[in-house]
């Protein structure tokens, strides 16, 4: 069991990936802390977990309020003695339009929503994982130097979430934490059957891999698990590709 005896937090735990990696954490024998809007989709997932014999807890939190964030991190580290892992999947509420016609405020919503939370949720880990020595920080997200028409702020978020990660893991990694950010490039499992264009989106995400398909939620989640475990000991300041060659590093 690669986490066995880690505490882990997963802000989003109510989302598609949220849920696939805090499932995964706790297959891998992690204590799980489950923490989003949605309290009956957080419910759901820690059921599943209880279910196959794992631990987890659920906290309805919005993670763009710093005082609830600083309070819930403490209330963990209160009742295990530690915090090894903080996963941050949380929806960026991004406005895709092209940029000559988008409004300002939906143009910076995801990039104030994407490092907001992704700051504070950092901040508030960090607090405990210095005194410690250790500790893993996971982002999902990251993003390549290739773009599309019409994403709004959407990609520029995507980038600010990168850069956040150079700066934390320069600062962090003198303490023994590591801060790492998952791509993707896109997963199918996470678009509604009803979505417009569902399969023209799918069909381009398959054809621009280099192997068969595109990253499923279990590939998210076991590709986080081994990020978050000590087998990885080494791997910090960098993205992990898991787009099936369709994002090219």
């Amino acid at each position: 069991m690669l986490l066995k005896d880690k505490t882990a937090v997963v802000y989003g735990a109510a989302g598609a990936i949220g849920g696939a990696v805090a499932r995964a954490f706790a297959r891998e024998g992690a204590v799980v802390y489950l923490a989003g809007r949605t309290k009956s989709r957080l419910d759901t997932v820690a059921d599943d977990i209880r279910a196959g014999g794992g631990l987890a807890h659920t906290t309805e939190l919005d993670a763009l309020h710093e005082q609830a964030i600083d309070q819930f991190v403490d209330t963990v580290v209160a009742a295990t003695g530690r915090l090894d892992i903080s996963f941050n999947a949380i929806g960026i509420e991004d406005v895709q339009q092209s940029l000559s016609e988008i409004a300002l405020d939906d143009f910076l919503q995801p990039i104030m929503i994407a490092m907001c939370t992704q700051f504070l949720t950092t901040r508030a880990a960090t607090r405990h994982m210095v005194s410690r020595g250790s500790g893993v920080i996971l982002a999902f997200g990251g993003g390549d130097e290739s773009t599309l028409p019409g994403l709004g702020g959407f990609k520029v978020a995507l980038d600010a979430i990168e850069g956040h990660r150079r700066q934390w893991a320069c600062e962090l990694g003198r303490h023994g934490i590591r801060f790492v950010t998952l791509k993707t490039g896109g997963v199918p499992e996470t678009i509604p059957a009803d979505f417009p264009g569902r399969d023209a989106i799918v069909a381009s995400l398959e054809e621009s891999a280099l192997l068969p398909g595109a990253a499923t939620l279990a590939d998210v989640g076991n590709v986080a698990a081994f990020v978050a475990s000590d087998q990885a000991r080494t791997i910090t300041a960098t993205q992990i590709n898991i787009s099936c060659g369709a994002m090219m590093d």
